[in-house]
């Protein structure tokens, strides 16, 4: 599936250039294209406007290594940067940082503008969902990241608002974009999902060797299904034999994700459960300290670094993440949340 939105007149070599100019080079505008005839230039510009949107909204943290931009109809890129980047480097949209990293250039990037799911600890599953992306909506976000960052984007990361595989053939079209257009190896491509189970093992058959991370957040159906409601349809059993399935297919270790929430899922037994789930598998467990929503009424555990030690001491790899932005409401959902404007939801009049 060809996701260019663009009609080129004149020759084909003529489309070549513009897809160089938007893909590889990030190019915002028609008239920056200086290869391209200036009246060719103008009648496309005159046609679509810009290349991609101007950010409703920007903030930017850590001295402009951590960008964040909103853009309508309510959707959230993150603009990540890591020099010299360590194993527990990681940022509040999930980034995945391993050893021996010099410089890394990550998009994190959203499939929807809000989230249908409506996991109760996070703010885009509390304002509901507004609609899903396109695929060049989403390409965009990834071409925006590599103008701000000045460089190629290296790592993507599908953790922004929304639920992927809720918006699979979108996603999977942008990911083959992703690879294809701009060059990013789907091998730098992570996918999160709460547990859509048909679509996680439809995603296992895909040839795309994308990374997968499934946002657990509690080892037992009970909390689970508390704090993430498709947990009641597709327990955690479930969701464990899906990610197997991927594990197999694909032969790519696949992450598990936790938001650890004070006197919630944050028990030694707990810890002790998730390492039996996990026991003799190459599963990695990113620890996430709770990002506070309003909406949500608990708070980041104090126990990280114990339920940390008790992984380890089950057996099992884990990485306790380091937060970037959030004096700039890094986390998903949250600059979008308290933008100062109104968004239709999907299906509304």
């Amino acid at each position: 599936m060809d996701v260019f939105p663009f009609e080129i007149p004149g020759p084909a070599y003529r489309e070549r250039q513009v897809r160089t100019w938007i893909y590889r080079r990030a190019a915002r505008s028609f008239l920056q294209m200086t290869d391209l005839p200036l009246g060719v230039r103008t009648r496309l510009a005159e046609r679509y406007g810009d290349v991609r949107p101007e950010p409703l909204a920007l903030r930017v943290a850590d001295e402009g290594a951590t960008v964040k931009a909103l853009f309508s109809p309510g959707y959230e890129v993150v603009a990540m940067r890591y020099r010299g980047a360590s194993s527990r480097a990681c940022a509040d949209e999930e980034q995945h940082v391993r050893p021996g990293s010099s410089d890394r250039r990550t998009a994190c990037v959203s499939s929807q503008a809000g989230c249908g799911l409506g996991c109760t600890f996070c703010a885009t599953g509390q304002m509901g969902l507004v609609r899903s992306l396109e695929p060049f909506e989403i390409v965009q976000q990834v071409l925006w990241a590599a103008d701000v960052l000045g460089g190629t984007v290296t790592n993507v990361v599908f953790m922004g608002m929304g639920e992927p595989l809720a918006n699979y053939e979108a996603s999977l079209a942008a990911i083959r974009s992703i690879h294809d257009d701009v060059g990013i190896s789907a091998r730098k491509v992570v996918l999160s999902t709460v547990g859509l189970v048909p679509a996680m093992l439809r995603l296992a058959e895909e040839p795309l060797p994308v990374t997968l991370a499934l946002s657990l957040h509690a080892p037992d159906d009970e909390t689970r299904s508390r704090l993430v409601p498709v947990g009641v349809r597709w327990p955690v059993a479930e969701c464990m034999e899906a990610a197997h399935a991927f594990r197999g297919a694909h032969g790519r270790r696949v992450t598990i994700e936790y938001a650890l929430i004070a006197e919630v899922n944050d028990h030694r037994w707990q810890a002790e459960m998730l390492a039996g789930l996990l026991r003799g598998t190459d599963m990695h467990v990113n620890l996430i300290p709770l990002n506070p929503t309003a909406g949500f009424p608990a708070h980041a555990s104090a126990r990280v670094e114990e339920f940390a030690a008790e992984l380890k001491a089950g057996g099992v790899n884990v990485t306790v993440r380091d937060t970037r932005g959030r004096e700039i409401d890094a986390a998903c959902g949250q600059l979008a949340s308290r933008a100062p404007r109104k968004m239709e939801r999907a299906g509304s009049t």
